[in-house]
């Protein structure tokens, strides 16, 4: 046999996700290539590692074990990696962390000069909604886990970043009448909602319940980006983490519509469970977070005091 480490993490990847479209997007590669790729791998067993049924892929009772073992060789892999760095006296590892989706015009700017420092801590970064992030942070999958709501029923330390505000905005052209009520803008103007999970969704439906409104028209995407996309072009308007439309502002491409009772401001926070121990990369990131928040915050989201 003669299969690559490229090859095992691609058909690791395969079985995670039980979709060679979903791993060529994860891996950042085309789909012919993981094609191939898996075809190249498959050619070195007698057995099947994988089986298409009704048009989806399934991995075989045999290909799972060869996951797994794959799973176990690329750790390895990566141990010895860590331990050649570690020996040549630099911070070594891999810093996981989840982020909610928002997160991301946040997240990177604490990481930058960190990463740019240490250049022998591998950085695993999932962006995604508060739901799944909260699961991760649960199953002990990640380091750290960014969020602006902190999660009830889980055990955890934080350090507080910034603030997180919600305003209610339209694309720019929008006309409203002289007069308008609040009541006018739920009731009246079609709604656009972040997905099921998401925080920004939940302190959205928290206001709107607070007031008694009744929404009569609402759409729901999946992104943040999405839903900005979406204001811009008309199809409605929304409340939305202003961290994410400062360019949109800026560029008269929406614009904020004055409510009373908002923004809705939270805070930005970096948590990790309390049973957690941490490994040298994350105590490490802990500790230059701590020292250096109040200078990135300063330098990079100062403009968010003029809303």
């Amino acid at each position: 046999m003669n299969y690559t480490l490229h090859q095992l993490q691609i058909f690791l990847k395969i079985s995670e996700l039980q979709s060679i479209t979903k791993a060529s997007e994860e891996l950042h590669l085309t789909q012919p290539a993981v094609s191939i790729q898996l075809k190249n791998f498959q050619d070195q067993f007698p057995i099947p590692l994988t089986e298409v049924v009704g048009r989806r892929l399934f991995i075989t009772d045999f290909g799972i074990e060869i996951a797994q073992a794959a799973e176990k060789i690329l750790g390895q892999v990566q141990e010895i990696n860590h331990k050649t760095v570690a020996y040549q006296g630099k911070l070594s590892g891999r810093l996981k962390i989840s982020v909610v989706s928002t997160g991301k015009y946040v997240m990177p700017y604490f990481l930058s000069d960190f990463m740019k420092e240490h250049d022998g801590v591998e950085l695993s970064m999932d962006v995604t909604n508060k739901t799944k992030v909260v699961r991760s942070l649960e199953r002990n999958e990640v380091d750290f886990a960014l969020v602006s709501v902190l999660p009830e029923k889980l055990q955890v330390y934080g350090v507080e970043l910034m603030p997180n505000k919600l305003f209610y905005v339209s694309n720019y052209q929008r006309n409203f009448p002289k007069s308008f009520s609040k009541r006018h803008l739920f009731e009246k103007i079609p709604l656009i909602y972040r997905e099921q999970g998401s925080a920004t969704r939940n302190a959205m439906e928290s206001f709107i319940s607070h007031h008694h409104f009744t929404v009569n028209k609402k759409m729901e995407l999946t992104s943040n980006e999405a839903v900005k996309q979406a204001v811009i072009s008309g199809l409605g308007c929304s409340i939305m983490p202003l961290i994410g439309i400062k360019n949109a502002l800026k560029n008269q491409e929406l614009k904020i519509v004055p409510i009373r009772g908002l923004p809705i401001i939270t805070n930005w926070n970096l948590i990790w469970l309390k049973s957690k121990n941490l490994s040298p990369a994350a105590l490490a990131f802990l500790d230059y977070v701590s020292r250096n928040k109040e200078n990135i915050i300063k330098e990079k989201f100062n403009w968010i005091k003029d809303f």
